[in-house]
């Protein structure tokens, strides 16, 4: 029934292995896969992994630093797999207790573990325990309670049951009968009425004997016909004079409108002799840095002092809590060696030891805008990595759960492969292709204005450019590109390039196949020799099918080497959404057996979220590709590589 059980250290040193009978595949690709995509990539919260044919289910034990994992295939309904890895643990630990208590690579190495035959015993008594509980059999039909209604009771009636007639025609008794009853509700409202009137005349608060003088008071005042005294309110303000819209004066739209009229270009990209002079006139605005070699990386500014002193006031409340919860008064000493004793690491953490800590943290993600669902794998992973693990000396739990959750953040941030684009490039360069990135995504996140600030970063490093306008749905996309052109050719003007522009636009208007397109300006890069070929697609939403089949033909036809999805920092639970429906629908349109998904993300308007970065956990989580770019403004020097510490610190910040 089951096709391999292991046994290894996460260091990665097998202690003891099994192999079904009729089995001849070895068991190393499955167990690998899933060491990469679920142990290294903090996924463990959820027990269970599929690997093609193989379901397999693993149990960590944080204690001794090992790993259990059975391996069956995911056709077959075993009920008792989850029951017989925990008794293979226990029994496994128990047995080899002084071995493994040793702790170190050549110890394991040296130490033979003869466990077959207990194994072989624990898997027969789960099998037997299995076949003897046995499916549960259906009920007779007297057993059931349809056979205790009668034909009479299953009957709908037109006017309803008799009993509803009857009570109908007692609530029409009743309702003749009320009238007789009025004098007496009548007394028992006019209480409420009168204490009302009580508290709208100023009365709250005041006894029986202060109201009447009250009153007498104010009786007094009409008699003699002096003014009463009413409750001031407050003045009404002087309604102001709606104001006329104002004009708005745009800074950079000039003072006429000859300025703005382009119809004298000739439709391909090149303009008049005119405009080529109005390109060349450096903008002040424009005066911008180089960005020749890597990008530099995000950063936030260091609160360290900070952390140090939330990390303070944690142990203080988490110290003061076990010695009021636990520890009886004892004088001086007995509140000393109490604090030492919540402090020192005397016990394995429990889930009931964790589980204040991780509600607090799981809150606290949320609030940083990481998705709901993230936050509690998240926790959810932190908590089995932790279970069973003996605190160190002077860590309080608090402290033990936040480092860990801190290494799972930085651990997800950190690329699971290469992301070199320059390196890249100078390879596809030599093979005499160009190389060619894909933007997607959802509306209005910046995909245009990110392609311009890459296209600055290229061209600083020496690279050619072309841009493809696939974006033929948005009115205006083909135009913005093209003033991104402008601008890009007038900071590296063509003379300084043997008369030739650095950037170029393909474009074929609106309303055309953007899949077509694509390959037509690969073609053209081709023959022209470019580097970089950027592809801009028409923003989508992920529930919007014919555009997203759309999508998934334009990649699926023109095999890029980099799809990027652009997503927006401001993005909350709508990442996971976004992310999981996009891969969906290149993976169920494409024409390939092993489909192109999403190979890295561009996070943008990282400038306007403070330290609430939890967006970028959400997308890299879901996809497991790493966010290769950061927009964080407007202008093209505000682009920025990923620092994953900094932003796990600003993340953590409370």
């Amino acid at each position: 029934m089951l096709d391999f059980f292991t046994i290894f250290s996460k260091g990665g040193i097998v202690l003891w292995c099994f192999q079904g009978t009729g089995v001849t595949e070895s068991f190393t690709g499955p167990v690998n896969a899933l060491i990469r995509s679920v142990i290294l990539q903090e996924r463990s919260g959820n027990n269970s992994y599929t690997h093609d044919a193989l379901s397999l289910k693993y149990k960590l034990d944080n204690e001794f630093e090992l790993v259990f994992v059975v391996g069956f295939q995911k056709i077959l309904t075993l009920t008792y797999v989850d029951k017989f890895i925990d008794d293979v643990q226990l029994h496994f630990r128990d047995r080899y207790k002084n071995v493994l208590e040793q702790k170190g690579a050549l110890t394991l190495l040296n130490s033979h573990f003869a466990f077959e035959d207990d194994f072989k015993m624990l898997l027969r008594e789960a099998e037997e325990s299995s076949k003897a509980r046995g499916p549960t059999s259906m009920r007779s039909f007297n057993a059931s309670l349809k056979s205790q209604k009668t034909v009479k009771s299953m009957i709908e009636t037109k006017g309803g049951d008799k009993g509803k007639e009857q009570g109908g025609k007692k609530n029409k008794n009743a309702k003749k009968e009320a009238p007789a009853a009025e004098p007496v509700k009548g007394e028992k409202a006019k209480a409420p009425t009168s204490a009302q009137k009580t508290v709208e005349n100023g009365n709250q608060g005041l006894t029986k004997e202060e109201i009447i003088q009250k009153k007498r008071e104010e009786f007094i005042r009409k008699r003699m016909g002096a003014p009463v005294e009413k409750p001031s309110k407050s003045p009404k303000p002087a309604k102001e004079k709606p104001k006329g819209k104002e004009k708005r004066v745009w800074t950079l739209g000039g003072s006429s409108t000859k300025e703005l009229d382009y119809s004298q270009s000739n439709g391909n990209g090149a303009h008049a002799a005119g405009d080529h002079g109005l390109d060349a006139q450096a903008d002040p605005g424009m005066q911008l840095s180089s960005m020749k070699g890597d990008l530099l990386a995000v950063d936030y500014e260091s609160s360290e002092g900070d952390e140090e002193e939330e990390e303070e006031d944690a142990v203080e409340r988490v110290v003061v809590a076990d010695t009021s919860k636990k520890i009886p008064k004892k004088g001086a000493f007995g509140g000393m060696f109490g604090m030492l004793k919540g402090l020192v690491g005397s016990k394995s953490l429990s889930q009931e030891d964790m589980e204040p800590v991780l509600d607090k943290m799981r809150d606290h993600l949320i609030a940083k805008n990481v998705a709901a669902e993230i936050a509690s794998q998240l926790c959810d992973s932190v908590a089995k990595k932790l279970e069973g693990k003996v605190m160190g000396t002077f860590t309080t739990v608090a402290s033990t759960v936040k480092g860990a959750l801190q290494d799972s953040l930085v651990q997800i941030l950190q690329p699971k492969r290469r992301v070199d684009i320059l390196r890249d490039v100078l390879e596809a360069r030599s093979q005499r292709r160009p190389f060619v990135i894909t933007f997607c995504g959802v509306n209005g996140v910046g995909k245009s204005t990110n392609l311009a600030k890459i296209s600055f970063w290229l061209i600083e490093n020496g690279f050619t450019v072309l841009i493809a306008a696939c974006d033929t749905f948005r009115a205006g996309a083909v135009e913005q590109l093209r003033t991104h052109q402008r601008r890009l050719n007038s900071l590296h003007p063509p003379q300084d390039h043997g008369g030739r522009p650095i950037v170029q636009l393909y474009e074929k208007g609106y309303g055309k196949d953007a899949a077509g397109i694509a390959m037509e300006a690969i073609a053209y890069a081709r023959n022209q020799a470019f580097d970089v070929v950027l592809v801009d697609t028409a923003g989508r939403m992920q529930d919007n099918t014919p555009l997203m089949t759309a999508l998934a033909k334009l990649i699926a036809v023109n095999m890029p080497d980099l799809v990027l999805f652009v997503g927006e920092a401001l993005v909350g639970n709508e990442a996971v959404d976004q992310l999981v429906k996009f891969n969906q629908a290149l993976a169920d349109h494409s024409m390939s057996d092993k489909p192109r998904l999403i190979d890295g993300i561009v996070l943008t308007k990282f400038d306007t979220i403070d330290d609430k970065v939890g967006a970028a956990i959400s997308m890299t989580y879901i996809t497991g590709q790493p966010i290769v770019f950061v927009g964080t403004g407007q202008t093209y020097n505000d682009l920025r590589s990923l620092n994953a510490r900094a932003v796990v610190g600003a993340l953590m910040k409370a």
